[in-house]
């Protein structure tokens, strides 16, 4: 593996010292090892960590493979809380070696119900460094796939119990261009349910004004009565780039790396992070990350973007890099560059010392088709930048991928509010390389693009489609309609009953529920909700707003956003986190409501504690074993209890017990479904498999029985396809009596 023009641009750039270049391509030819993080709350976390630490790494530990001691797991040692872990084996060693095949099936169903995420190891850094705190209003604006903003949901959620869910004051914004990948980040989110997460599809680098409404209850006669600019305290700016930091998983890049793709992609990043800049709260921070080694995707973007937002004067910035040079002190990093010389054609030519030199070289029927910019180059006052401050991860320090991060602090106070405009600014104003053709700026390599999807951020909205800026860039119609007055808070909301700003954007529409709705107020009392459950905050999807089947559960800051935004201009594609759901009763009978698995933790502190049922570790075995075990099966107190109850949901608590061939450490809580005669644990049946293996070593679930059936039959020929065809006929999904899932975001059509 090996490609002269990466070599002879890299020598060019000096980013690593000359006797470190051996072991730096070394580094870069090996494999990269498996590498995944602990999630959810810190609770569960840590009993996960436990788990691992007592029973895999002891299992692992000496394990010899065709000769070959192979190392057991070990954490990564800047992680926080030993949180994250690697190993280095191959797939032949996790095919074949019994004791690494069980880990495997360990890591692979705790991934499945969102436990473990599986993420490279500097992939995990950008969240670290924004310090996420639950008040902070938070987007992510190159999103898919998700780990990242798994992450920021986490520290989001902070203060969440091992059984319980908080409502967090702030919110997390999940943006990405990509219609297909938005859907895969509302997938992901179900692994961690939040009422304080919205996903939005969008081109990050013309991410429209969004409003907060007006406070109807001030009377002050100094306040103007409009909408205010929802400013962000944390941004992640993880962008597009070329992805040759990624050389070890993708090995693709070898052969076809080439110098202009970060060239291309310049333009496009820095107008990320210059839209990001606009979207900061005062003493808010940026956090810029690319998975590229490149200056120019890198400290260039970093330069032109600081040069653009110089503040009132040279001795008071309004933007700074922060120096973290002392946090995580075992993770082994290099400060960013100050110097580099960009090459002008795919023959590596990187001989001009700045933008000037290069262009005076040209002759003057050229000059005009020059697709590179002077912010391309460092600039004159690289040095008073404090570009040192950003930080370069290569992948022989500590065996890893390559990486750069830049910490961005806004230091002045942002002059945008009711009583001071900002100057208007465009798309154009926010371009790093303003002044240049549109169609020089968006030159982009899509192959590179392709290669790395964590890091994917296409542009697939246009300008027209995007309030940029609620004045600078509206139709006199559209100022029209943007000056509207939201509707007041507690009413019941559809924004698609109106006019839409953007009628090519199908989604459902989100309509709060007024909290004296008949329908939310029998689900309250069916399922025995406090007083204190938040019911303004609740919301339907369908195209009527009508309560039809499904409720969603937001919070506070959500709902003010979405009522005072168009959701088709936000192009929002998912808000809150589905809670409850309606079950069809037969004829002359009420519906039942029941709790839906992903949100029993975010429901469990509005539930009384009165109707909760307790039962012992043998009830939950014999729910694990079966799918629909008789009440009269399960021993007493239990058997009476659940026998007394009429058929509907049922929330039940199964305390913290060692037996003889397991230890439940801590209370679990889980939803039930009661029939006539026999009940139902309510939730999927990867969760079901994967709580089995955490509690038994081995998945003693139903679906698990069958699958081995399936492949004792593989052999038998018709055999095996008779009861693969029967499958299909006969859902498992059907008759374990699991939650319908998450929605992917589309809302119901036929509720």
């Amino acid at each position: 593996m090996n490609n002269e023009r990466f070599n002879a641009y890299y020598k060019a750039q000096k980013i690593i010292p000359d006797e470190e270049w051996g072991s730096f391509m070394d580094a870069l030819r090996r494999p990269l090892p498996t590498t995944f993080r602990i999630t959810g709350s810190r609770e569960i976390a840590h009993t996960l960590g436990v788990t691992i630490q007592k029973t895999y790494v002891p299992l692992l530990d000496n394990v010899v493979f065709e000769g070959e001691t192979i190392p057991p797991p070990t954490q990564i040692p800047w992680y926080p809380d030993g949180l994250a872990w690697q190993f280095n084996v191959s797939k032949k060693v996790l095919r074949k070696s019994p004791e690494f095949k069980k880990f495997h099936s360990f890591l692979v169903h705790e991934t499945e119900v969102g436990n473990i995420s599986r993420q490279e190891a500097v992939s995990m850094l950008p969240p670290l460094f924004m310090d996420v705190q639950p008040h902070h209003k938070v987007i992510d604006m190159c999103a898919a796939p998700g780990s990242k903003t798994a992450q920021l949901l986490e520290a989001l959620h902070a203060n969440d119990t091992a059984t319980s869910t908080s409502i967090p004051p702030g919110l997390l914004i999940a943006n990405d261009a990509d219609g297909r990948r938005s859907h895969l980040l509302i997938h992901q989110s179900a692994r961690l349910p939040s009422p304080a997460f919205m996903v939005t599809n969008l081109d990050a680098s013309i991410y429209p004004v969004l409003k907060l409404p007006s406070f109807p209850n001030d009377n002050r006669r100094a306040v103007k009565k409009t909408s205010s600019q929802l400013l962000f305290d944390r941004i992640l700016c993880d962008v597009p780039c070329s992805g040759d930091g990624t050389l070890r998983k993708n090995l693709g890049i070898w052969k076809r790396w080439q110098p202009m793709d970060g060239n291309g992609l310049h333009g496009l990043q820095g107008r990320i992070l210059q839209r990001a800049m606009r979207m900061l709260a005062s003493d808010g921070r940026i956090v810029y990350s690319t998975c590229s080694l490149n200056p120019v995707e890198n400290e260039a973007v970093v330069a032109a973007a600081l040069n653009l937002n110089p503040g009132v004067k040279p001795s008071l910035p309004e933007f700074e890099l922060v120096d973290v040079s002392e946090q995580f002190p075992q993770l082994i990093r290099r400060p960013g560059l100050t110097t580099w010389s960009p090459t002008v054609d795919r023959t590596i030519n990187t001989s001009f010392d700045s933008y000037d030199a290069y262009i005076q070289s040209l002759p003057e029927d050229k000059r005009s088709d020059v697709k590179l910019t002077e912010t391309h180059w460092p600039p004159g006052n690289a040095e008073t930048l404090h570009l040192e401050r950003c930080m370069r991860i290569y992948p022989h320090l500590q065996d890893t991928g390559g990486f750069f991060v830049a910490i961005f602090e806004r230091k002045t106070k942002y002059r945008t509010s009711n009583n001071a405009q900002a100057p208007k600014r465009t798309a154009e104003d926010a371009d790093p390389s303003n002044g240049i053709p549109e169609t020089k700026k968006l030159k982009v390599d899509t192959d590179t693009l392709v290669e790395e999807p964590e890091h994917e951020c296409t542009t697939t909205p246009s300008v027209d489609t995007i309030m940029m800026d609620a004045d600078a860039l509206s139709t006199p119609e559209d100022k029209g309609k943007s000056a509207e007055r939201p509707p007041d808070v507690g009413s019941a909301v559809s924004w698609g009953q109106s006019a839409l700003a953007d009628p090519s954007f199908k989604e459902m529409p989100f309509t709060f529920l007024a909290p004296d709705d008949p329908a939310l107020l029998a689900c309250i009392k069916q399922l025995n909700l406090t007083t204190s459950f938040p019911s303004s905050d609740v919301l339907v999807r369908n195209p009527a707003g009508e309560p039809v089947r499904s409720f969603y559960l937001t919070n506070s800051l959500v709902k003010s956003v979405i009522q005072a935004n168009d959701y088709t201009r936000m192009r929002l594609m998912a808000s809150g986190t589905k809670v409850v759901t309606k079950q069809e009763a037969a004829r002359g009978m009420d519906a039942q409501y029941r709790v839906l698995g992903e949100g029993l933790p975010v429901v469990l502190p509005y539930i009384k504690s009165e109707v909760i049922m307790s039962a012992d570790f043998g009830a939950l075995k014999a729910l694990l074993q079966n799918y629909y075990p008789l009440c009269a099966s399960f021993g007493e107190p239990f058997r009476s209890e659940i026998e007394a109850r009429g058929p509907g949901s049922h929330i039940v608590r199964f305390l913290a017990e060692t037996s003889m061939d397991t230890t439940l450490s801590r209370d679990l809580v889980l939803p039930l479904w009661k029939s006539n005669v026999s009940i139902s644990l309510m939730i999927d049946k990867k969760a079901k498999s994967a709580l089995s293996l955490r509690l038994f070593g081995e998945d003693l679930t139903v679906a698990a029985r069958e699958q081995s059936k399936k492949k004792n039959l593989a052999g038998s020929g018709t055999g095996a396809e008779v009861l693969v065809v029967g499958e299909t006929r006969d859902s498992e999904n059907d008759r374990d009596a699991e939650n319908d899932g998450h929605s992917g975001g589309g809302g119901e059509a036929q509720e």
